[in-house]
């Protein structure tokens, strides 16, 4: 472990709150832009730095889920079905396409690129509703939950067709399906026991903790994802938050220790994966990627948006375009296994990182949507006037 590491990412999680609060954009953006002007500068991330990024990004996820409300999901599964399904299966089939026809890649290159820019980064949207306090609103759990659809279906096709299953594979699920299973059936003996709560030792959030690392360590010998079950634990466990005051307070304290410094290593570390030298040997490719990643997602989502979110579609639109968690899972997937090239590594996750950049960018300095629950509550179908104003 490097002291200097230790020392500039401390120096850039905090000049990212303080840009935040003085440019009124996410500090997830932030982090991302000042973690690629360092990695360009010659700082690279120790692997304690690696390692708290992947929990990070797995912690923000489960946070994700107990942030959706369970009963609009099931009133409103068809919306959020149509919204992630198409927000994965356009941009997936057109930079498919692009990349192996036009530009040349191999078969595997080009379907590692597809599942890469078909995603949208959960963690982002997350961190970006949760600053905006949209999270608590029905638009910002619809987004939530239409995110989790086409993340659902890149891990799908990045595990259907490249990843081989084994025996570790099904241990790594069927113990996700038992820590799920007695995590919903038995958290509450841990929330509700007097001899537990308000302590300063934290015995909920240590109980959390351990029940994502378990998620991670049985992922890493399964050659599995941890994302997908920590979202549906924290989708099912979303009720033990939401029956007192005091699980609430548990909830705003694991946010807290979660934005203090866990999640700015994960975007941090986002930023520094940029190469800008590969990225510009390649400018060409990397620009039309991005195009055709943005230029999907607004045909897969807009117009299904703005049947069903009217006062939020070019919001939504806008934030189901970010792409950051599975599209680097699947980047370094590739390259790990000698699917795709180091320039081509570059060109995608460059890509992945600038729509995690620039559609936030935009959403939230032009296309905010009215905060107030009773202007956009999708459930009693009042959509309030447009809410395109700025922030």
């Amino acid at each position: 472990m490097r002291a200097d590491i230790i020392l500039v990412a401390g120096i850039l999680v905090f000049i990212s709150s303080l840009i935040s609060l003085r440019v009124g954009l996410s500090v997830a953006i932030i982090e991302i832009l000042l973690g690629a002007i360092a990695g360009n500068l010659g700082v690279q991330p120790d692997d304690w730095m690696l390692y708290l990024a992947s929990f990070g990004g797995i912690l923000l996820t489960f946070l994700a889920g107990t942030e959706i409300d369970t009963k609009l999901m099931k009133e409103r599964f068809k919306e959020s079905f149509l919204i992630g399904t198409f927000s994965f299966l356009l941009p997936f089939i057109v930079v498919f396409l692009y990349t192996y026809y036009v530009s040349g890649w191999s078969t595997s290159a080009s379907l590692i690129a597809g599942t890469a820019l078909s995603t949208t980064s959960l963690a982002v949207v997350y961190s970006v509703l949760v600053e905006t306090d949209l999270s608590k609103t029905s638009i910002g759990k619809l987004i939530m939950a239409s995110t989790f659809i086409t993340d659902m279906g890149t891990a799908i096709a990045l595990s259907i067709l490249f990843i081989k299953p084994t025996l570790y594979t099904v241990i790594f699920i069927s113990v996700s399906l038992g820590v799920i299973y007695f995590a919903e059936k038995f958290s509450h003996y841990v929330f509700d026991n007097p001899k537990l709560k308000n302590k300063v030792i934290e015995p909920e959030i240590k109980y959390i903790f351990l029940l994502l690392f378990i998620f991670m360590y049985f992922a890493d010998i399964g050659a599995g994802q941890a994302v997908l079950p920590a979202f549906v634990l924290g989708l099912l466990m979303s009720k033990h938050f939401s029956e007192t005051s005091e699980t609430k307070v548990v909830r705003n304290r694991l946010r807290t220790v979660a934005y203090a410094v866990i999640t700015p290593i994960f975007f941090i570390v986002g930023g520094l994966k940029v190469s800008l030298p590969l990225i510009l040997s390649a400018f060409g490719l990397f620009a039309v990627l991005f195009a055709l990643k943005i230029a999907a997602k607004f045909l897969g989502v807009y117009f299904l948006a703005k049947k069903y979110i009217p006062d939020g579609s070019m919001y939504t639109t806008l934030l189901m375009s970010t792409g950051l968690t599975f599209g680097t899972i699947a980047s370094v997937f590739g390259l790990n296994s000698g699917l795709i090239n180091q320039v081509q590594y570059s060109i995608l996750i460059g890509a992945v990182i600038a729509s995690a950049v620039i559609p936030t960018f935009i959403a939230q300095k032009w296309f905010m949507p009215v905060h107030s629950e009773d202007l956009v509550d999708l459930n009693n179908g009042n959509n309030g006037t447009n809410g395109n104003n700025g922030k």
